[in-house]
């Protein structure tokens, strides 16, 4: 272990999107302990390139505020197999040419599988924030990455007690366990303010006001989409039977679909084209949502919106569909009714505690359940403890403690 008056290297790690907002926080967390503290922490950001869209990528950076990586691996895409060996070898390099005392892990993703099992083949301790989740079906490559990163990790943090318990009955002693609370959240609230300053339900003619008025109130209510999981549009039958539940949500109130490049892809291989409508850019205004019989029968696509906007987006939504984990805990905390279009979730308390629904791809019950929502009986979710925007400091405070017991 280092003397107490030298600074501690923790290496923090991103491959995909949804690493950046579990992140951000730690990063902010990391200079407020500096701050405070005689015993400095240098963050270290490796940014993998699993996510290999470079103009989505910079704009979630830009959005949360996040600094520049110390690295960019750049492995970009392929199989499973391939990306999580990318991963692996050239995160070892850095590994032994930065001699880190920690290497922190967050999410699911194979980037965070690679990066752990490199660093604990080194010898490397290793904290796995967003820990213990379990979907329970290992069909999912992310349950995978879940499983054995926590089973090779020195430091679990989990968002809600369901992870301790899964962790516990797994057998991983208590000692490595902490329930934290959940570090999307911290990202949520930290920008929601911020969010509400966007133009973007002007853009989407979703809103009469401009940003200087009031551009936190849509005009007309819409339903937000994600889509984008292998089970959900790799099979010609899935997609379909989601998309004729989207299709008859659509004759309703207008889907608004940032489409992710996987679902693009999908569609096309698949002649599924003529159900969507792809508005190229920006702005456009209440009537590209309809047609001479009311609102068009379709799905409404555009390019993959930024953090903020998508913020925007979603806090301001009559409901959201999704087949994203993440977007099942930011709704539950903004109180927007959520229909997930799964049959299992690594993310129950979001079922038991707060605003949703799963339906997996039946279009009846699709419909249904927005139909409740815009008929006023959707279920009423209340926000699970330990999600309040702190739970970044509680992950430093944590490590600080066992890591480092020099550090006041």
């Amino acid at each position: 272990m280092k003397e107490s008056s030298a600074a501690h290297k923790w290496i923090l790690v991103v491959g995909a999107r949804p690493n950046f907002m579990k992140i951000a926080p730690l990063i902010r967390a990391i200079a407020a302990h500096n701050n405070k503290n005689g015993t400095r922490i240098q963050p270290f950001l490796v940014h993998t390139g699993q996510h290999y869209d470079v103009r989505m990528s910079d704009a979630f950076f830009r959005d949360l505020q996040l600094p520049e990586p110390d690295v960019h691996l750049g492995v970009g895409s392929g199989n499973h197999g391939e990306q999580t060996g990318k991963v692996l070898i050239e995160f070892e390099k850095i590994l032994l040419q930065e001699q880190p005392d920690l290497v922190i892990v967050v999410g699911d993703v194979n980037s965070t599988l690679a990066c752990a099992l490199a660093a604990v083949k080194l010898h490397i301790p290793v904290a796995h924030v967003e820990a213990g989740l379990r979907s329970f079906d290992r069909d999912m490559p992310e349950e995978i990455n879940r499983i054995v990163t926590d089973a090779i990790s020195d430091f679990l943090f989990t968002p809600s007690p369901d992870g301790d318990e899964h962790l516990l009955g797994e057998g991983i002693p208590k000692e490595k366990i902490f329930l934290v609370g959940n570090i999307m959240i911290d990202s949520l609230l930290f920008n929601l303010e911020q969010a509400k300053k966007t133009s973007i339900l002007s853009l989407l003619g979703l809103s009469n006001s401009n940003v200087a008025e009031n551009p936190a109130v849509p005009s007309i209510p819409y339903a937000l989409l994600t889509l984008h999981r292998p089970a959900s549009v790799d099979n010609l039958e899935t997609f379909n039977r989601i998309l004729a539940g989207l299709l008859e949500v659509a004759l309703r109130i207008p889907v608004i679909f940032p489409m992710h490049p996987r679902t693009r892809k999908q569609m096309h291989t698949f002649g599924l084209d003529g159900n969507f409508v792809f508005h190229d850019a920006l702005p456009v205004d209440m009537s590209s949502y309809r047609d001479q019989n009311g609102l068009m029968p379709k799905i409404h696509c555009f390019e993959p919106f930024g953090y903020l906007d998508f913020l925007q987006l979603m806090a301001n939504a009559k409901v959201v569909l999704t087949d994203s984990g993440g977007i099942q805990e930011e709704t539950t905390v903004l109180g927007i009714p959520c229909v997930t279009l799964r049959d299992s979730t690594e993310r129950p308390i979001t079922v038991t505690e707060g605003t949703n629904v799963l339906v997996h791809d039946d279009p009846q019950k699709i419909v249904a359940e927005v139909s409740n929502v815009l008929e006023g009986r959707s279920r009423k979710g209340r926000r699970p403890d330990l999600w309040d925007g702190q739970t970044a400091e509680r992950i430093v405070t944590t490590l600080r403690e066992k890591l480092f017991s020099a550090i006041g």
